[in-house]
């Protein structure tokens, strides 16, 4: 057995005893535990953010983009938001143990299927610290232990923020190892990670594609995938022009590294106002690559190529395409998406349930921007990713995302005949 190997078989022994533990502890203590890691993150906020500035003057000797700053700094406002969200997460309500629908059949048994936590989660990610905190808060809520494996680029904040959100599950009288991190940042431990069957219930892994691709080619495990987000925002010619504007202006620039952000602009080409629409986007400071019919609009654009369709910039950077009506622009959507979070904007409704009932993606909107992309502003607090996959959760994968269930059969004496 390899290091790795060796490394991984520890933490999954150790993650399966916690696990037993968490499957006795009343919702309460969970919701205790949370509150108090909440407040440990507060009061090592000058050691995480310490931690931090570490990270992110490697990130620049090492030729980090701006995107992937902005996605690995904390500074005391993001902090606060941290620490707020594993708060949010305290206070929903406990998924372990709802009953998802109750039957009584005709012979007398009572047949119910009852919320259970996955087990061990093994969780693969890149860049956001924050996700170290919102990964751990959502996994202890939901009954599970976690197995944290964030990226090199951030783990000084990581060890950081472990250690807060330990400190607050020990203070509550919760076993340390119901969060566990990955201390090394060698390649090989995701490797024994993803081949830890039998210790490890499910990954979930959340970056780019290279990540995802690695994770579902090796893993021995179940995969909950978080592919790229090529979202789109188609706006109809029906579209409203103001909500045309704010919506577009606020979907690609409001955040540009997430994974919610608008990367494709597709525009019905009876769409009245496309010149005003694409210069509040050049005016904020974003390039347009579009197609001949765009770049005839505005001077400040350039030319888009093949490629450019099927690319997630993370950065101030959008396709853009005119497009022949609403059948098009799902054409266009499902040869170029991601299944992720596609827009239309219109005021017609029959196009806006057309987009709606056709568009193959995970979240799929009207009239409003793609940057609502996230957990927290669905009502479900923090979330551990956007699934872009068919089975078991899509979306906003939250607490109920990281439950399954089981089936509870209760009778009187009942014997088959």
């Amino acid at each position: 057995m390899s290091e790795h190997q060796q490394l991984m078989t520890n933490m999954g022994q150790r993650a399966r005893t916690a696990f037993a533990v968490l499957s006795g502890v009343a919702s309460a203590q969970k919701a205790r535990a949370l509150t108090a890691a909440a407040a440990q993150l507060h009061a090592h906020q000058s050691e995480i953010l310490a931690a931090n500035i570490q990270d992110m003057d490697n990130g620049r000797a090492n030729g980090l983009n701006d995107a992937m700053l902005d996605r690995l700094m904390i500074n005391e406002e993001r902090l606060d938001a941290i620490a707020s969200a594993v708060e949010e997460v305290a206070a929903l309500p406990d998924p372990v143990g709802a009953v998802i629908d109750r039957n009584e059949r005709p012979n007398g048994l009572i047949m119910e299927r009852v919320r259970v936590p996955l087990g061990v989660i093994g969780i693969i990610y890149e860049s956001r610290p924050n996700v170290t905190a919102d990964a751990a808060a959502l996994g202890l809520r939901s009954g599970n232990a976690v197995i944290l494996r964030g990226g090199s680029e951030a783990i000084e904040s990581n060890r950081a923020i472990h250690k807060a959100m330990v400190a607050g599950l020990v203070e509550e009288g919760l076993p340390e190892d119901a969060i566990q991190l990955v201390q090394t940042t060698d390649r090989a431990a995701v490797g024994a990670m993803l081949k830890a069957s039998g210790l490890i219930d499910i990954i979930i892994p959340r970056g780019g594609k290279s990540l995802v691709a690695r994770v579902q080619e090796e893993a021995r495990v179940p995969v909950l995938a978080h592919l790229d987000g090529i979202c789109h925002t188609y706006i109809g010619k029906a579209a409203d022009q103001d909500k045309a504007i704010a919506i577009a202006v606020n979907a690609k620039m409001r955040r540009t590294g997430v994974c919610g952000a608008m990367e494709t602009l597709l525009i019905d080409q009876d769409y009245p106002a496309p010149g005003p629409l694409l210069r509040a986007l050049l005016d904020e400071g974003c390039e347009i690559r579009g197609d001949d019919a765009i770049m005839e609009l505005d001077p400040r654009t350039v030319s888009a190529d093949a490629q450019d369709w099927d690319t997630e910039y993370l950065a101030p950077i959008v396709s853009a395409r005119m497009i022949g009506g609403v059948d098009e622009a799902l054409a266009h959507i499902a040869d170029h998406g991601s299944h992720h979070t596609d827009v239309v904007v219109t005021e017609d409704e029959a196009v806006a349930n057309q987009f709606i009932q056709h568009a193959d993606s995970a979240i799929v909107m009207w009239n409003a921007s793609s940057q609502f992309a996230d957990g927290g502003e669905f009502g479900l607090g923090a979330e551990i990713g956007i699934s872009t996959g068919r089975l078991h959760a899509r979306g906003p994968v939250a607490l109920e995302g990281l439950t399954t269930y089981k089936w509870v059969v209760r009778g009187t004496g009942q014997i088959r005949p």
